[in-house]
């Protein structure tokens, strides 16, 4: 059974790290001393440590420690033993790697399915589809496969954006995008704004916050969802 929360972004505009969603992982992570934090994704390309301590100065606020799964000799072993996993944003691209890297991206889809509570972050929550596909960052790297967690059944493009009407900027949009992926695969893709996340219970699949959501689908109109609905495929 899974337990999860899946966010567009950590933070929103005008507001620290995760204060937005702190009343929501208090009840998320309620019981939990320890938190199993991935920092794999490196956001900016900070260091591991520097990324756990954001993490953990945090948590700190509802009672929680983090502990970054560098500080462990064997990754897989603390993946095993967490009572609660974080996995942060930053580069999907490395994030991917470095769980192929370390042998761990099966073992994180194991514990999940077991109820063990989960907190992703656009690139961590970017993990949580079928494939990455649909992230919107820069291949740094070259991780062996695109395939990740598919704990959910459709792929996240997190900090989804809106054409601006009158713009003039000549870019490709995130729609535009999404219908390129289209043509070439069948995944659905749920556009998740910041400030919103998806909350997973077993395979209820409910979006919060105070926004919409735009569900992409092959060869169909896109949809906007309501904030507080059911998310089916």
């Amino acid at each position: 059974m899974k337990k999860m929360i899946i966010a567009s972004t950590s933070t929103i505009h005008g507001t620290k790290y995760l204060t937005y969603l702190l009343p929501t992982l208090k009840i998320h992570f309620k019981g939990i001393k320890e938190l199993l934090f991935i920092p794999y994704a490196r956001p900016s390309g900070i260091s591991y440590d520097e990324y756990t301590s954001i993490a953990k100065n945090a948590f700190s606020t509802i009672n929680i420690d983090v502990k970054g799964i560098h500080e462990f000799e064997n990754p897989i072993e603390a993946i095993k033993n967490a009572s609660a996993i974080f996995t942060g944003g930053g580069n999907t691209f490395e994030l991917v790697n470095q769980l192929y890297k370390n042998n761990v991206l099966s073992i994180l889809k194991e514990v999940l399915e077991n109820e063990i509570p989960y907190l992703g972050t656009s690139a961590g929550s970017n993990i949580c589809g079928v494939n990455m596909k649909n992230t919107n960052d820069m291949p740094i790297v070259y991780p062996p496969s695109f395939k990740t967690l598919s704990a959910i059944p459709f792929n996240i493009n997190a900090h989804y954006l809106d054409p601006i009407e009158g713009s003039t900027h000549m870019g490709e949009t995130r729609e535009t995008r999404i219908k390129e992926f289209h043509v070439f695969n069948e995944t659905p893709v749920l556009g998740l704004r910041e400030g919103s996340w998806l909350e997973v219970n077993n395979n209820i699949i409910m979006l919060q916050g105070s926004l919409t959501a735009r569900l992409f689908q092959q060869n169909k109109k896109p949809i906007e969802l309501e904030s507080g609905v059911e998310v089916k495929i």
